[in-house]
């Protein structure tokens, strides 16, 4: 008995086990109170912008050499650090999550649950970006010296032609989904998981939605960046770009491998006569 009991913990979780944990896992994100979603949105908003910091204090700090670049990129990963191991609602987490329950029960009813959900953690998601942004912009805390960093990053973020933008966001979106669909089968590797994903969407030159949004924050704060590039240029082709890539590439995907073993009769041999 011992020994099957050793050998369960030494098996990976195969992918319709890893499917299910997420699949319950977005269930239960449906049914979450729309005040537990909006507070959780907002302190990823705000928690996202250390990514920002995070980078920005290695550029300012390390010598101007052209190894900094991939060191530099590692301070993105403290935000997603922050928000995913404190369980806070991050937009592009739930591409995967609440999409899962939906391929599964494919109702009007699920659907609803799943844009309901989605327009309260992006909504939340950007508030907290704001209120993150005003911050570093207007409090002081941040120095003159590591303002003129962020903004640099800033620039260079939101400055992509839209659909640049967009196909940037793509891989940021199958990215994010990864992480989401590889923790269940990680035993105590997780910060190394985020660490890695995250850095490599950074020095891919990849373009996230709420990381990025913060950025756009701060440039429209100091009046260097007007609305309608913040929206047409940068928000909406970055939004698209990461829901694509979440949704319609990874979730996809995934549902896809699990499909003949977890619905009846998919799959299955004929029966014969």
């Amino acid at each position: 008995m011992n020994e099957e009991y050793a050998v369960r913990d030494a098996t990976r979780l195969n992918s319709k086990l890893i499917y299910e944990v997420i699949r319950r896992d977005g269930e239960e994100e449906l049914e979450r109170p729309a005040n537990s979603l909006i507070w959780s949105g907002i302190a990823a908003g705000i928690l996202i912008s250390f990514s920002v910091l995070g980078e920005a204090i290695f550029r300012a700090y390390l010598p101007d050499e052209a190894w900094r670049y991939l060191i530099e990129n590692i301070g993105y990963s403290f935000g997603f650090l922050l928000i995913i191991l404190g369980r806070m609602q991050l937009f592009t987490e739930n591409t995967i999550t609440t999409i899962l329950p939906l391929v599964a029960e494919r109702s009007l009813e699920c659907l609803f649950a799943v844009l309901r959900l989605w327009s309260i953690v992006l909504a939340a998601n950007i508030v907290g970006a704001l209120i993150a942004a005003a911050f570093i912009t207007t409090s002081g805390a941040v120095s003159d010296d590591l303002l003129l960093v962020v903004n640099d990053l800033s620039y260079h973020a939101t400055g992509f032609p839209a659909m640049e933008a967009f196909l940037r966001a793509i891989p940021a979106g199958i990215l994010v989904a990864s992480i989401v669909w590889m923790m269940p089968g990680q035993n105590g590797s997780d910060v190394l998981l985020i660490l890695l994903f995250t850095w490599l969407i950074a020095a891919g030159d990849f373009t996230h939605i709420i990381a990025g949004s913060v950025e756009m924050w701060v440039l429209v704060i100091q009046g260097e960046l007007g609305a309608s590039a913040a929206l047409f240029q940068f928000f909406i082709p970055v939004l698209a770009g990461n829901v694509v890539g979440g949704t319609a590439v990874f979730t996809l995907l995934a549902w896809g491998q699990v499909k003949a073993e977890v619905e009846p009769g998919v799959g299955e041999a004929p029966t014969p006569r």
